[in-house]
């Protein structure tokens, strides 16, 4: 399984430098999961520079994965790794959803560069 967070995510849809690294996870629908805080995050920046037509052009292709909402157990682990890795909530949610799943975390993000089961691409 496959987990491409926010930064990956607004990186392939703006067609920014990196946008091609994210292209085999995205391509590969039947083993991508996507949290929905990843769905609030990218919403959130797509809405502040985009149309809204190409917001929900965007979100139609988000939602060929697997939607994964948060859970309790998620957001427990969440909150434990939170604390252990020191990174923010959002991104805590994103490593317990990937962990559940046994998936692995593609991303731009520095909070996961050292992190086990991550592809990181710096920016």
């Amino acid at each position: 399984m496959n987990l491409v967070d926010s930064s990956g995510w607004l990186e392939f849809i703006t067609g920014n430098k990196n946008a091609a690294k994210f292209l085999k996870p995205l391509e590969d629908s039947s083993n991508l999961i996507i949290p929905t805080i990843v769905i609030c995050e990218v919403s959130k920046v797509l809405f502040r520079e985009k149309s809204e037509q190409e917001v929900l052009i965007a979100l139609a292709y988000i939602h060929q994965g697997k939607i994964v909402n948060l859970s309790p157990v998620i957001a427990v682990n969440a909150s434990k790794l939170s604390l252990n890795h020191r990174i923010p909530m959002a991104d805590s949610i994103i490593l317990a959803t990937a962990q559940a799943y046994n998936a692995i975390i593609w991303t731009q993000d520095e909070h996961f560069a050292r992190i086990k089961n991550v592809k990181y691409f710096s920016v």
